[in-house]
């Protein structure tokens, strides 16, 4: 009597059902090894010429690219977040005060051409009147004001569970560069056995479009944020650290930066500050003008070209599902299917069966 359903088919279910086990097991390590992942793949063209001057010693090299990748761009990072987050907790507390209290027409936003009128109109609306801002907040996040500041301070006195989320970051990416050959070889071995028509050139663009998409994306919203947020600072715009913050991710959406420091500009216009704004709109103006003729070709110059509502929804729906850590692989699993449709459309179906 032949049994029901073929072996090999009993084998691909048991390990599938092993795979899931697994992850189940450490969905909350997802996270940290996602971003390791993407780092680690991101930075691999600058570990290989590493790993070659450490004379393919790879204990060696792994642990120089760990701690170049915490001096470069771990600590200072962090200690832009602890600015930013400092401002943030301001803000709120000066939206519980106005929530409470009621806040005065500023004098500038009235005399904005155009729009001055609708503004003063629906400030008076939503921050003039006590309690006002938050029926506002609870009305659009579902949220009293009170709880998400709450919220805010528990986020930032999680200490312990950061740091052990950073500590797994940690040694995942360590083994990524130390064991990523083998890993690369291995992945190989198993795509060429489910796409044996179709991996070779698969696997060469998906790490082609992390790379793009982090190196290019990520460092230049980095830049752009540092940069627009020094002028911010030297501007006189209030909380500069976190407007920059929110430039640098403003700068992932293609336009992003040019309507922030637009919009910062016309405030400071509004203000009275008539050289402080010119000459920020000025200062934005050619920064933009060097990366995008410069930098960006050169950075983002993968196999995969975002356009704009990929890149929003990638944004947006990585932040929501995992954090800061979203900000990056949710444009790069983005690209990853446009790249899958593409291939799709211009040759052959690339899951097609093999019988």
């Amino acid at each position: 009597m032949q049994p029901v359903l073929p072996p090999y088919l009993i084998a691909r279910w048991l390990v599938l059902i092993v795979l899931l086990v697994g992850l189940f097991f450490l969905k909350d390590f997802l996270i940290p090894v996602l971003g390791a992942l993407v780092i680690g793949l991101a930075s691999w063209p600058l570990y290989k010429k590493l790993l070659a001057r450490c004379r393919y010693r790879y204990t060696v090299a792994a642990t120089l690219a760990l701690l170049m990748f915490i001096g470069i761009l771990l600590i200072p990072l962090a200690l832009a977040l602890s600015f930013v987050i400092q401002e943030a907790s301001s803000f709120v507390i000066w939206a519980l005060v106005v929530n409470r209290e009621g806040a005065p027409v500023p004098t500038w936003l009235a005399e904005l051409p155009f729009v001055g009128e609708h503004l003063t109109e629906y400030w008076g609306m939503y921050l003039g009147e006590p309690h006002a801002l938050g029926a506002l907040v609870e009305m659009i996040s579902g949220e009293h004001l009170g709880n998400i500041y709450r919220m805010v301070l528990t986020a930032t006195g999680d200490v312990v569970h950061l740091l052990l989320n950073l500590l797994f970051f940690l040694i995942t990416l360590f083994f990524v560069y130390k064991d990523g050959d083998r890993i690369l070889a291995q992945i190989d071995i198993i795509g060429e056995r489910i796409l044996p028509k179709r991996w070779q050139r698969f696997s060469r663009v998906v790490p082609a479009t992390v790379n793009s998409t982090v190196t290019g994306m990520g460092l230049i919203a980095i830049g752009e944020g540092v940069v627009l947020g020094v002028a911010y600072w030297i501007a006189g715009v209030p909380s500069p650290a976190l407007l920059g913050a929110v430039t640098g991710f403003m700068a992932l959406i293609p336009g992003g930066a040019p309507l922030s420091f637009t919009l910062v500009s016309i405030y400071l216009l509004s203000s009275g500050k008539i050289m402080a704004g010119v000459g920020l709109f000025l200062w934005g103006s050619i920064e933009l003008f060097i990366v995008d003729k410069t930098l960006r070709p050169r950075l983002v110059g993968g196999p995969v070209k975002l356009p704009f509502l990929p890149t929003f929804f990638g944004l947006v729906g990585g932040v929501k599902t995992l954090g800061f850590v979203g900000l990056f692989i949710g444009p790069v699993l983005m690209a990853l299917l446009v790249a899958i449709w593409r291939e799709w459309l211009l040759n052959e179906v690339p899951f097609e069966s093999n019988s």
